[in-house]
């Protein structure tokens, strides 16, 4: 089975619709390696529509400008993008298809698929919610900046069930932002309060 890994930027206050405002004053060579980890060894990207076309509006140009970040460009043009889109028409952007079909249903089959390894989720909250909600998430890489953004969407919507997760991997760089990598687990146990009374701070040992 592939690998699922959804790669989000996010404020204190849970806001993963980045704002250039806090977003880039936090990114430094540290972010940009541990980003580069995230997208080593995709075979194939899902994006949201609007994700998409952030993408695809950006990185060919910065690919043919033949800058700095033009061999980051360049990989993302060459790995297979599947999108989530009600649209028909051509997407634009060289080996890029939209979803057929159910997006759960879809990406239950990429994940079956012995061809793939490793598929990344870049951004597109909305995708993430529903692959969370269908438990096909594997791992959630949350870059944390030590921002409160007070508004914008949030990566956890209101609902039912809870996500309990595990940490995989904690690194905290220079600029103060942290990553944490999580990967979906179960509650640790069925305490409650009676049953960790003698924990309180003061309670007799």
């Amino acid at each position: 089975m592939a690998t699922i890994v959804s790669s989000l930027f996010i404020s204190l206050d849970g806001v993963a619709e980045i704002d250039p405002a806090w977003h880039f004053p936090y990114f430094d060579e540290n972010m940009g390696a541990a980003v580069g980890e995230d997208y080593e060894d995709v075979d194939v990207m899902i994006l949201g529509r609007v994700t998409y076309d952030s993408f695809a509006g950006a990185w060919p140009d910065r690919e043919a400008a033949g800058g700095e970040d033009a061999t980051f460009a360049a990989q993302l043009g060459d790995v297979r993008k599947v999108v989530a889109t009600r649209g028909s028409q051509d997407l634009g952007w060289r080996n890029a298809e939209a979803v057929q079909g159910d997006l759960v249903e879809a990406v239950t089959a990429l994940k079956a698929d012995p061809t793939i390894g490793k598929i990344l989720v870049a951004g597109s909250i909305s995708i993430v919610r529903q692959l969370l909600a269908a438990r096909l998430v594997d791992q959630l890489s949350l870059f944390v900046h030590p921002v409160a953004a007070r508004h914008g969407e949030r990566l956890f919507d209101e609902g039912e069930p809870i996500y309990p997760l595990r940490l995989l991997r904690s690194d905290i760089f220079p600029t103060g932002v942290a990553r944490l990598v999580y990967a979906p687990s179960e509650l640790p146990g069925t305490q409650t309060y009676e049953d960790v009374t003698d924990k309180v701070p003061g309670a007799d040992s």
